[in-house]
């Protein structure tokens, strides 16, 4: 692995304080607890936050609901030209998002911009909501004499996300533009840890001028969250994040009455075959694993090689592994970036250092990485271990950082027995060139996004973001068909006529 020496080059402006947008005003937020937000590349402060307080929480959710009767009121075509008009805002400032996204998180300029370009495709997706509306409505006329039955979409109220530090500027995307299309309000509250990138997008929604209150920010930490999942004029919940925190998201909301969407953490493995590509599939698996620094809920962690082909791809991940830069995600030449703090490098560490005490061999050592330029920076090399066994906790546990492990299988049938011995179901890859195993592969493995020589398995727009077992808590997933069943309920109207 190499380090990038030159410094990086100047960064755009950022936001200069953390507000909040409530009622279509940019306000301060009010409390107690002050927290800063460091660059995890260099270690400098950016800026502070002030977690918002209950009362701040009260007034936005009111704003928010007032805003809701007039807005449900408005019709979809009329709604989605906002849609239209925040996706050309979104569109012109994308360089200062990823700029600012880069620096808070620390993922690369490459990253970023891919990043906001998904985010993108989810307005351009709810902005078709008049024709999705239609949809699955199920209209009969003639249904018995004289008598017709419709069911009719209705949205629900006011509705908010909780998001996590990992894609700040996507993941708000998965669920605002659903949620305002199909009539509702909206409130976001963006992880603590990168606020920037939200305020960024928020200056692009301000610029729209969507009536007052529909969409809000909140900006806060965990008592922010309390009191949005317990307000009772709070319709439905969307969150993505780790499990824990998922499940209990789930059960506070739903015990408060209201519809939940959680996604939690993930365990996936990528499995290659003896007819991989392995010149096209160890690229992929690569960005797979090492890509966001492994910060992402669909990085494949876990690569089991199936029979013969183990040692030649041991030996290209070796290679590949050995090109990566680590650095300043502004430099434009770094494949990882850093942590998102030091308590997570600890936390990886400690799971690398476990893992070999469980008998993994530790073949690539990122554990004492330092950039020369960023000695303050959270970076951790690309690691990879070999000889993990799904008896070792590394197999079983997200890791969320740069590190890979190695695994082998003497057949397909094994492989998919690991795959599926861990809690979650959120994602999973097999390369190969045989359609039998494929189609085999689809049907047993338990998770809800299967890629086919493909690393990264995340949905575009007009699909859902699959999830199962421990990765996902509810019924109705992000994006597509399911966001929009999600921020609607179907009023089934009976009519008879008499003459």
């Amino acid at each position: 692995m190499t380090s990038k020496q030159e410094q990086s080059p100047a960064a755009a402006a950022i936001p200069s304080a953390v507000r909040n947008y409530i009622d279509g005003e940019w306000v301060a937020a009010e409390g107690d607890d002050v927290q800063p937000v460091v660059n995890p590349a260099t270690g400098e402060t950016l800026v502070d936050i002030t977690y918002s307080n209950t009362e701040t929480v009260d007034e936005t959710v009111e704003k928010a609901a007032d805003a809701f009767d007039d807005w449900r009121a408005t019709s979809p075509v009329k709604r989605v030209q906002y849609l239209f008009d925040l996706k050309q805002e979104l569109e012109d400032r994308q360089e200062d998002i990823a700029q600012a996204l880069t620096r808070e998180h620390g993922k690369t300029l490459a990253e970023a911009r891919g990043e906001i370009r998904r985010g993108i495709e989810n307005v351009e997706v709810a902005a078709g909501i008049p024709n999705m509306l239609r949809e699955g409505s199920g209209n009969v006329e003639g249904i018995a004499t004289n008598m017709d039955e419709h069911a009719v979409r209705q949205p629900l109220g006011v509705f908010t996300a909780i998001t996590p530090f990992n894609f700040p500027a996507m993941i708000p995307l998965w669920f605002l533009p659903y949620a305002v299309a199909t009539g509702n309000s909206f409130i976001l509250k963006p992880s603590e840890k990168v606020p920037l990138s939200s305020q960024l997008i928020f200056e692009a929604i301000d610029a729209v001028n969507f009536p007052d209150g529909v969409v809000n920010l909140v900006n806060g930490g965990a008592d922010t969250v309390n009191a949005l999942l317990e307000h009772d004029d709070i319709a439905g919940v969307s969150f993505v994040g780790s499990t824990p925190v998922a499940q209990y998201i789930y059960e506070t909301a739903a015990k408060h009455g209201k519809r939940v969407q959680a996604q939690g953490g993930a365990k996936n493995y990528a499995v290659a075959t003896d007819s991989a590509e392995l010149d096209q599939a160890v690229p992929n698996i690569i960005g797979s694993a090492y890509g966001n620094a492994g910060q992402r809920c669909l990085a494949n962690d876990v690569l089991v090689g199936v029979g013969d082909v183990y040692d030649d791809l041991r030996a290209e991940v070796l290679d590949a592994i050995d090109d990566l830069t680590v650095g300043n995600g502004l430099d434009e030449e770094t494949d990882v970036g850093p942590l998102i703090t030091g308590e997570s490098a600890d936390r990886v560490l400690e799971m690398i250092d476990d893992a070999i005490d469980e008998g993994a061999e530790l073949v690539v050592d990122g554990r004492d990485f330092e950039h020369p330029d960023y000695p303050e920076g959270y970076f951790l090399g690309p690691t990879l271990l070999e000889g993990v066994t799904t008896d070792m906790d590394i197999a079983q546990t997200e890791i969320f950082g740069p590190v890979m492990c190695l695994a082998e299988a003497d057949d397909l049938d094994e492989a998919i027995e690991m795959v599926n011995s861990t809690e979650y179901g959120n994602a999973s890859s097999l390369y190969t060139e045989r359609g039998n195993e494929a189609r085999k592969y689809r049907y047993e493995v338990d998770a809800g996004n299967i890629g086919i020589n493909v690393g990264v398995c995340a949905p575009l727009g007009f699909f859902h973001f699959g999830g199962r077992k421990g990765s996902f808590f509810g019924d109705l997933h992000a994006q597509g068909e399911d966001a929009v069943n999600f921020y609607t309920d179907k009023t089934i109207e009976i009519q008879r006529w008499y003459s």
